[in-house]
């Protein structure tokens, strides 16, 4: 029964929230405390909440501080160069946008944490996104695809997780996996060429004068719209005139989403007021300190991210009144973040509190047919995909992998190909709803997590059983 309510209560939370019938925040929150009732544990639902928002607390202070540390850099101007170089090597182009969206996402993965990758990638793309009108589910997708294949690191996170559960040594499983890895993340490049010239086609390509000019006629646009005035059309990526249009349920509408964008749009003014430009190298050796202090584990990331914010916020904005200013920006991304994290804490709690996990998990290893035993690391892999999808990495790899590996050396199938077939997930796993980073990408790119979720979905899942794919062809698995 147990399995059974598991199973209805994760289907019921993604078909709400991908037909838009409920906002992440309260699907989060009030379908598990429903669930918890029907598995007959409502009294005990304060306690598994407590116990989920004990859990992910570090987290929400993490992402907290990491968005404003990451945005007083965008506000600074440390990310400008990094947008004004890609602008100039796609020449406007939205294949060439696309495909170093995942480059940069890639590149940026290296540092171990998925929230710090979808932050950077965000801030420096989202503008030229929303410049030419390109769909901004297709950057999230993109990003959480890159950052799926690169989380498999030895300091990502799954690898340490899978290496401790079954007591093995993290190098001995990711160095034979590169080559599979490899395979998966041109795969990603190659989806991103055919997404971007998707985007190519529906827009058109730009020279890089024609977008500068774009962006000062449509900052003129929005300034006078913001005063009371008649909004006037702008210009697409064809070069045609056409009314604003909406890309991956980010558009605009309303005087106050205007408003927003027109911030938004900053982030490219050279004459903006928040820059500093005589800061520019103490603000860069201090983000690549904190992220070395990060990959090193020299203190926790909470820690490291709330004196990074701290200092930061000293050097660059000494006078109290502009620190208030800079916090009170990013207090929308701060606020709708921190409290996706806090409403998931409710639905991992009610998950692992009552017990559906554990019944979920053993249920998906005892339908394993007999027969399968000698290919257990081919169903291991098979199995990371929804698994890692519907629980967390700790529940999968602490509770799950165990279990599979103990009936796959019964096969004769080594405990090191089994935590190998373990990771192939990750690409998928990154959008889960249950990945707190993945909240960070929507919020920070204004997109609906529905519509992520359907984009991203079938493409994910493409990319991991090509990594599963090129392990077996490559005798890794």
């Amino acid at each position: 029964m147990l399995t059974i309510l598991g199973f209805t209560m994760i289907a019921t939370f993604l078909v709400l929230i991908m037909m838009k019938k409920m906002s992440p925040i309260a699907a989060l929150v009030l379908i598990p405390a429903l669930f918890c009732v029907f598995v007959g544990k409502g009294a005990k639902l304060g306690d598994y909440v407590i116990d989920g928002v004990t859990s992910l607390a570090p987290t929400a202070a993490m992402l907290m501080f990491a968005i404003v540390y990451f945005g007083v850099m965008i506000d600074v101007g440390l990310f400008d160069p990094i947008v004004r170089g890609i602008l100039k090597f796609a020449k406007a182009d939205p294949m060439r946008i696309v495909v170093g969206t995942a480059i940069l996402a890639a590149i940026v993965s290296l540092d171990g944490d998925g929230s710090t990758t979808f932050m950077i990638t965000v801030s420096a793309m989202y503008p030229l996104y929303k410049r030419l009108k390109m769909s901004l589910v297709v950057m999230t997708g993109v990003a959480a695809m890159a950052n799926g294949v690169m989380n498999t690191l030895p300091w990502g996170g799954p690898t340490a997780r899978a290496a401790t559960a079954l007591k093995l040594d993290a190098s001995d499983i990711f160095v034979p996996m590169i080559p599979a890895l490899a395979v998966g993340l041109v795969g990603v490049f190659v989806m991103s060429y055919f997404f971007g010239l998707r985007e190519r086609k529906r827009l058109g390509v730009l020279t890089l004068d024609e977008v500068l000019v774009e962006e000062k006629e449509s900052e003129t646009v929005l300034v006078g719209a913001g005063s009371g005035n008649a909004k006037a059309p702008v210009t697409s990526g064809s070069g045609n005139t056409k009314t604003p249009v909406t890309s991956g349920g980010a558009g605009t509408g309303t005087d106050a989403e205007d408003d927003e964008e027109q911030e938004r749009f900053t982030v490219l003014d050279p004459q903006r007021a928040t820059l500093r430009p005589k800061l520019y190298w103490f603000n860069a050796l201090v983000t690549v300190t904190l992220l070395t202090a990060m990959i090193m584990e020299w203190l926790p990331i909470p820690v490291l991210f709330m004196l990074g914010a701290a200092l930061v916020l000293t050097v660059n904005f000494p006078h109290i009144p502009d620190q208030k200013a800079r916090l009170a920006a990013h207090a929308d991304n701060v606020l709708n973040v921190s409290g996706m994290v806090f409403a998931a804490a409710v639905f991992t709690g009610v998950l692992q509190g009552t017990g559906m996990v554990d019944h979920m998990a053993r249920w998906m290893v005892d339908v394993i047919p007999q027969g399968m035993g000698p290919h257990m690391a081919l169903v291991t892999g098979v199995l990371s995909l929804p698994l890692t999808y519907f629980m967390s990495n700790d529940g999968f790899y602490f509770g799950v992998l165990p279990v599979l590996a103990e009936a796959g050396a019964a096969h004769g199938v080594s405990p090191l190909e089994m935590t190998r077939a373990s990771l192939v997930g990750q690409p998928l796993h990154m959008s889960s709803p249950l990945v707190p980073a993945v909240y960070v990408l929507v919020g920070m790119a204004k997109v609906e997590f529905g519509d992520h979720t359907r984009f991203v979905v079938k493409w994910a899942a493409l990319t991991c059983l090509l990594i599963l794919g090129a392990g077996i062809l490559f005798g890794i698995i």
